[in-house]
């Protein structure tokens, strides 16, 4: 009776892209079998799927699996996101780093599965994805090597396209040119022009976006309710967060709205740039702040708006499994209590307009006080003492400084 050999199995975050095709190839060659997973973060139609997998049997992988994690990466990070306010260097929403750790902790759930011993991505060298993937693999399965041919060959994509030309497997022309993620949180675009400081993607790389010239000349007005800080409706019909992020993408992208680029340092300390269009998670968060300035105090602004920045910060930057991410999460929990209103925006070319916005724990009450006018709460005298003793220490600041300059004035002669 012949001995079975034994085969390394390795697992891959797969999106039948040109790097993640590569690297089936590659590890078949260094005696691997290979399995693939992809994960569904909410840019995937049925055709993308069935491409996908057709895909993975045509570069020769063992089995393929396709996840559902939507609901998984909205509960537990795209909530956050919209409580926070979060948004990297004041434009980008995470769109596509949130999305790894998803894709990260199912790929290690396969691996156990699966009993491999290896699981594969395709990051390179130079970016952010790389820490994310090791990082949260290392968190979760230590015991799993972690196997990143892009990165560990030093491959462009140029040497990429040629390997894979000579074995007959073909890629869409726009992976050749841009690194394309489409998602929850919307699109974003690397590659050709965001390499320098410039130049800007042309209009058909952004699928979905309606170029300004071409948005409607009239504008379209709806209701956002909002409770405990996350959106619940729209136009009084009550929806989940799903739902609502798919309902504002398409009216979102008809408007051209959202779409941006954003600068800023990544996590290896390099500058980076990124193209990316995000129209429904820019929507919510901008009606989520609006309404918090109704019934939020303003030192719970003021902290919220500072630890949603380091939460930002960690979960962009590969860091969520640090303890303190949930300290900030309970923080980020209890703030949103009064959260709860309605907000009307309206969108036209390009712009998001908060035209209004109402709440059961509003602080604006127009029955105690008039911003500039009347209040109830004190008198004209009252008012004339705090403002006495509230500039207090800068009247003192400024006299101490008068008398300091002259001190020294009459030292010198």
């Amino acid at each position: 009776m012949k001995k079975q050999k034994n085969i390394k199995k390795a697992v891959l975050a797969f999106s039948g892209g040109l790097d993640t095709s590569f690297c089936v190839l590659y590890l078949k060659e260094q005696g691997y079998d290979v399995v693939t997973m992809t994960v569904d973060t909410g840019g995937f139609t049925k055709e993308d799927q069935d491409y996908i997998a057709k895909q993975s049997k045509l570069v020769g992988a063992l089995k393929h699996y396709f996840i559902d994690g939507k609901k998984q990466l909205y509960d537990q990070i795209v909530s956050y996101i919209i409580k926070g306010n979060v948004l990297r260097g004041g434009v980008y929403p995470l769109s596509a780093g949130p999305e790894r750790l998803i894709i990260a902790t199912n790929l290690v759930k396969i691996a156990k599965k699966e009993k491999a011993v290896a699981v594969i991505h395709g990051s390179t060298g130079a970016g952010n994805d790389q820490v994310r993937f090791d990082v949260a693999i290392k968190v979760l399965a230590p015991e799993l090597k972690i196997i990143a041919p892009i990165r560990d060959l030093e491959l462009t994509r140029e040497k990429e396209i040629k390997i894979l030309e000579k074995k007959g497997i073909s890629i869409p022309t726009i992976s050749k040119s841009y690194s394309i993620n489409k998602g929850m949180l919307g699109i974003t675009i690397g590659g050709k022009e965001t390499k320098g400081s410039w130049e800007s993607p042309p209009e058909e790389v952004y699928p979905d976006i309606t170029p300004l010239v071409n948005t409607p000349d009239k504008s379209e007005t709806f209701i956002l309710s909002y409770k405990n800080g996350l959106p619940v409706g729209i136009n009084g019909k009550f929806m989940d967060g799903l739902s609502i992020l798919k309902y504002l993408t398409e009216i979102g992208g008809k408007h051209g709205i959202g779409k941006n680029i954003h600068l800023g340092n990544t996590i290896l300390g390099i500058k980076g740039r990124v193209a990316f269009a995000a129209p429904a998670i820019t929507v919510l968060i901008k009606a989520h702040k609006e309404l918090e300035k109704l019934v939020l105090t303003k030192w719970q602004s003021f902290w919220k708006d500072t630890l949603s920045e380091v939460w930002g910060n960690f979960v962009h930057e590969g860091l969520y499994f640090d303890p303190v991410i949930k300290d900030i999460e309970a923080m980020l929990d209890s703030s949103q209590k009064c959260v709860t209103g309605e907000v009307k925006v309206k969108l036209f070319k390009g712009n998001i307009i908060i035209e209004g916005y109402k709440s059961a724990y509003s602080l604006m009450d127009t029955k105690i006080a008039t911003y500039g006018e009347e209040n109830l709460l004190w008198t004209g005298k009252e008012a004339a003492g705090f403002c006495k003793i509230y500039g207090l220490q800068s009247i003192l600041a400024h006299k101490a400084y008068k008398l300091g300059k002259k001190y020294e004035k009459n030292q010198v002669h």
